[in-house]
């Protein structure tokens, strides 16, 4: 089996002929010691900590950083001037104080994503191919526009469909473009192969943003023809966080970049192989360094060494903690129909109601779903529909 590529590209970035545990462990407590030093020079949120760390076991000792956090005193986690920042990332959210959640971003920053995207795309875009990405396009140092320099830099073209189009204009580009490659949330291409099948052209696929349940991810690769290739990233993360290699055995961290902690609801760190929430220090974030923040994303360690021989740690799928695993069920069981297209779910007083299209409205449908009674409303597909969630999918 090949090398891992994020393997190759920790190497060229650290200066290194080979990778062990060992190393990356000396990699992490150097950026560590750096940033906290940094931080006790600028003045910033973590003034407080502790200035070195002697070992790296110490990091569990430190505090947290919450989302509350970043919502109340994010401006005072940034180490840079205003004139250095490149990107602003807002996502608003639904605490009662109004406040919005920011990540700041230099160009040093977009420019190690960009890099750390290529690396992972390059398992499946091939030089002179084109590859179909479904995500947001909003700008210089937007997530569509850091792939598609990635993809570029593969010597690959991209096709920037972003989101928010009708099917019947995704259809278009994949009529009119045969891209090979696909990268975006699993649901709008598991519609897109239902749609035109293996007249579609495409062949491989990254799959980011929102959960895959394990029944989705079984039919979009037999439809493909080949294996899925999962990706982990958050605004917290720099967009990029891990990568799956070419074993499939999980998600490689870039840990020259990230230090992933799984905790237990106490706080309490757990031993790789066990379930909990991932907790990440960022260590080489240039504008936003984020020490110890709890992701609210539900996932392990998985234990071993990957059969790729990759010693970078290896997360395993990735959900996110609270209503996101009642929406991941949902889509395994409804999705089971094979002529849905797509949906939205809502939950009211004691009954789940399911809003979507299908290309057959003569099926049977089933009146029950976890425990709920299911009020149907499904219309049939036309070209004019747009996908039912242009973010994550979630139970209203």
């Amino acid at each position: 089996m090949k090398t891992a590529a994020l393997d190759l590209w920790v190497r060229e970035q650290e200066g290194l002929h080979v990778l062990t545990e060992e190393t990356i462990r000396e990699i992490q407590l150097k950026k560590l010691n750096r940033l906290l030093a940094r931080e006790k020079e600028r003045g910033g949120f973590y003034r407080d900590l502790p200035g070195h760390l002697s070992a790296l076991s110490a990091l569990t000792e430190l505090p947290f950083t919450t989302e509350e956090d970043l919502k109340t005193h994010g401006h005072r986690m940034v180490l840079l001037s205003q004139a250095e920042i490149a990107r602003i990332r807002t996502e608003e959210t639904s605490g009662t104080t109004g406040q919005a959640k920011r990540m700041y971003y230099s160009a040093a920053d977009n420019e190690r994503t960009v890099s750390f995207f290529a690396a992972g795309l390059s398992e499946l875009v091939y030089p002179g191919e084109k590859t179909m990405i479904c995500m947001p396009f909003t700008g210089p140092g937007g997530l569509g526009e850091l792939i598609a320099g990635a993809v570029r830099r593969l010597g690959a073209e991209p096709l920037p469909a972003g989101i928010g189009k009708t099917y019947g204009e995704l259809l278009r580009i994949v009529d009119r473009e045969k891209p090979e490659t696909f990268v975006g949330m699993p649901v709008p291409l598991l519609s897109l192969l239902r749609l035109r099948g293996e007249q579609s052209g495409l062949r491989r696929a990254l799959v980011s943003a929102d959960a895959c349940p394990e029944t989705v991810t079984a039919e979009i690769e037999r439809r493909l023809g080949s294996r899925l290739y999962p990706h982990y990233g958050s605004r917290e993360t720099g967009l990029g966080g891990a990568v799956t290699c070419p074993a499939f055995s999980g998600m490689h961290v870039r840990e020259n970049d990230i230090i992933a902690e799984i905790i237990d609801e106490s706080g309490k760190p757990l031993p790789d192989g066990q379930w909990g929430e991932l907790v990440i220090t960022t260590v080489q974030a240039d504008a936003m360094p984020l020490i110890r923040y709890r992701t609210g994303d539900y996932t392990r360690r998985i234990p071993g060494v990957c059969p790729c021989g990759c010693p970078l740690a290896r997360l395993d799928r990735v959900v996110r903690m609270g209503g996101t695993t009642r929406m991941e069920q949902l889509d395994s069981r409804v999705f089971a129909i094979q002529e849905l297209i797509d949906y939205r779910a809502e939950q009211r007083e004691g009954t789940l109601y399911l809003e979507g299209y299908a290309t057959d409205l003569g099926g049977s449908l089933p009146s029950e779903l976890l425990g709920y009674p299911v009020r149907w409303n499904l219309s049939l597909f036309s070209e004019e529909k747009r996908p039912c969630y242009t973010a994550k999918r979630k139970l209203l």
